[in-house]
């Protein structure tokens, strides 16, 4: 199906103001304003506490990353929401996930201190926090369908993220730490959920990836292939180029920062 007969597609935002502490709510002005300059139509659709849609319908969730106490606040008012997502993501709506919102789809996440906070279990995953934090621009491989391309961004967490079998990486470290710093692994992928810890926002980074779960969402919607027109992403792909170049300038490293700096750093 042609970009000009594609219908509105619609967009649930998790908490978009609880959760943007890096930026991320530009990975929805991504898919929106690409879908704009295609001529297509999208609706966009705050979902913010004590506030629980039917998210199977939608064609698209966005839940966004955010510090430690934002997170605490998302994690209590999502066991209400807990339901309705996972019908969503069992009928194949795509979930796009950051950070926080990959950690609070797995089964629970252990911090450092005090008890587990549970997950919603969309992800077969678990999170425990670490002793260092990983801070760096970071690249990982990502296939989907039959492309494959190499996706950047910034990765900023503590937490070690272990996949269970029902899950696959979203991508393989090309730099950076990734999940965990051991396993070579990037995020989380299982049925349309795509979910990563790296910021940036990535999609705007990232074109081609911003189109391939556009993509999904549309096709799930009609039923069918659908074409999606060209656009002129060359300032994205030099930006993408750049963040490459500095992922790589590290490559091997879990954090760019030693110690010493980032005691001073988060004691600032």
């Amino acid at each position: 199906m042609s970009g000009q007969a594609l219908p509105t597609l619609r967009i649930a935002h998790l908490y978009p103001a609880l959760l943007n502490v890096a930026g991320d709510g530009g990975n929805v002005m991504a898919v929106v304003n690409r879908a704009s300059w295609r001529g297509l139509r999208t609706e966009v659709v705050p979902v913010g506490l004590d506030e629980t849609p039917d998210f199977a319908s939608f064609d698209m969730v966005f839940f966004q990353g955010g510090q430690d106490v934002e997170m605490m606040v998302a994690a209590r008012d999502l066991a209400a929401k807990g339901p309705s997502l996972r019908d969503a993501s069992e009928a194949g709506v795509v979930i796009v996930a950051v950070c926080a919102g990959l950690q609070l789809l797995g089964h629970r996440y252990v911090p450092s201190v005090g008890d587990a906070i549970p997950g919603v279990g969309v992800l077969d995953l678990e999170t425990v926090a670490g002793s260092t934090r990983f801070m760096q621009h970071a690249a990982c491989q990502v296939t989907i369908g039959d492309q494959s391309e190499v996706v950047v961004g910034f990765e900023n967490h503590s937490g070690r993220t272990t996949l269970g079998p029902a899950a696959e990486p979203f991508g393989i470290v090309v730099a950076g730490a990734g999940n965990n710093s051991t396993d070579g692994t990037e995020g989380a992928h299982q049925r349309n959920v795509f979910a990563t810890y790296l910021h940036g926002p990535v999609l705007p980074k990232n074109p081609w990836l911003a189109d391939a779960v556009a993509r999904i969402a549309w096709e799930r919607k009609v039923g069918g292939p659908v074409e999606l027109a060209p656009l002129d992403d060359s300032v994205e792909n030099r930006n993408h180029d750049k963040a490459l170049e500095l992922a790589r300038a590290h490559a091997g490293e879990a954090t760019v920062l030693k110690p010493a700096q980032l005691a001073r750093g988060l004691a600032e």
